[in-house]
């Protein structure tokens, strides 16, 4: 690999009542969605979830060369927000309202 890895961190929010569902669809993600991502040069994806406020916190690599920023333009990203929708905030056309993070530590 050449070239600096880019880390993003950001928050999202369920809805109550959302969790076990929001679990259950990650757990089974799309396998075209999930070759959408790395195709974008998206690795080391997590998202945690804090039970008390519901907040999610997402972190992800990017690769150099990553076409990230196309891909809410693809339908089968655009799929994957009509189907999560129903269970966490979003904006309008129901891409995920994310809050980005700024990073003020790391320990390699």
């Amino acid at each position: 690999m050449s070239g600096p890895v880019d880390t993003r961190a950001f928050v999202m929010r369920l809805k109550a009542g959302s969790v076990d569902e929001y679990k259950r669809r990650h757990d089974d993600i799309w396998p075209e969605l999930a070759d959408l991502l790395r195709a974008a040069g998206i690795h080391d994806y997590s998202i945690f979830l804090d039970e008390d406020t519901l907040q999610l916190f997402a972190v992800l690599k990017l690769r150099p060369g990553h076409t990230a920023a196309a891909l809410p333009d693809h339908p089968v990203m655009r799929r994957w927000w009509d189907h999560m929708a129903p269970l966490m905030e979003v904006e309008p056309g129901n891409r995920p309202r994310e809050w980005a993070l700024k990073q003020v530590f790391h320990l390699e």
